[in-house]
C-alpha cells in the first residue's frame, strides 16, 4: 500500500502534461454579396458608367474578380480597406486642389498676353501653305514657358489665312478656360531678284 500511495504522490508532484497549441485557422475573407447576388466593391478610382471614387457598388463577380480588383480600380469593403481609402481620398483631394491652383495661375499668365503671333509660310494672296492647328498654338505657347498641351487648344477649324486675328479658347481642365488672340503672320520672303 505504501508503494501505491507514493506513486499517487509522485504523480501529484509532476506537472500536468502540456496540451499542444491550438492550430491557427485562417479565415478566408468572403466577398460580400449585394441585393441582386452580385459582388459589393468600393471604387478606388472613378470608373466610367459605374461610379465615382468611394462609391459602394454592386457588380458581377467576374467583372470584380477579373477587371476591377486586379487593376486596382476597386477594393473589397473591409474596415481596414475603408480606412485606407479615406486616407487615399484625402491625398487625391489635396493633389487636385494644387493642380487647380496651378491651372488658375496658368490661366492668369495667358490672360496677360495681348496676342500670340505665329509665323507661317504663305503665298502672295495670304493663303498658308499648310494650316495652323492646336499643335502649332501649343508649341508657340510652350516657347513662352506656358505649358499648354495640344488637346487643351479648342479650335473650331484650322487657321488657313495669314494676317488674321483669331480668338482661341484654351480648356485647361477642371472647368478652367482662358482665351487668347492668335495672329498669324506670313513669313518674310527674301528679296526678289
Amino acid at each position: 500500500m505504501a508503494k501505491t500511495a507514493t506513486k499517487k504522490a509522485d504523480k501529484a508532484k509532476q506537472p500536468a502534461a502540456k496540451k499542444p497549441p491550438a492550430k491557427k485557422v485562417r479565415v478566408r475573407q468572403q466577398v460580400k454579396k449585394g441585393a441582386h447576388g452580385g459582388t459589393l466593391v468600393v471604387l478606388v478610382e472613378d470608373v466610367t458608367h459605374l461610379g465615382k471614387q468611394g462609391d459602394l457598388v454592386e457588380v458581377k463577380p467576374g467583372y470584380a474578380r477579373n477587371y476591377l480588383l486586379p487593376n486596382s480600380l476597386a477594393i473589397v469593403p473591409t474596415e481596414h480597406n475603408l480606412k485606407l481609402l479615406d486616407r487615399y481620398k484625402i491625398k487625391v483631394q489635396k493633389a487636385k486642389e494644387s493642380r487647380i491652383a496651378d491651372l488658375k495661375v496658368l490661366a492668369e499668365q495667358i490672360s496677360r498676353l495681348t496676342s500670340l503671333t505665329i509665323e507661317a509660310a504663305a503665298n502672295e494672296e495670304n493663303h498658308l501653305y499648310g494650316s495652323i492647328g492646336p499643335a502649332e498654338v501649343s508649341k508657340t505657347l510652350k516657347g513662352k514657358n506656358l505649358m499648354v498641351e495640344p488637346d487643351m487648344v479648342k479650335l473650331e477649324h484650322p487657321i488657313k489665312e495669314a494676317n488674321t486675328l483669331t480668338e482661341v479658347v484654351l480648356a485647361l481642365g477642371h472647368g478652367i478656360e482662358a482665351k487668347i488672340q492668335v495672329l498669324v503672320v506670313a513669313l518674310q520672303q527674301g528679296a526678289k531678284k
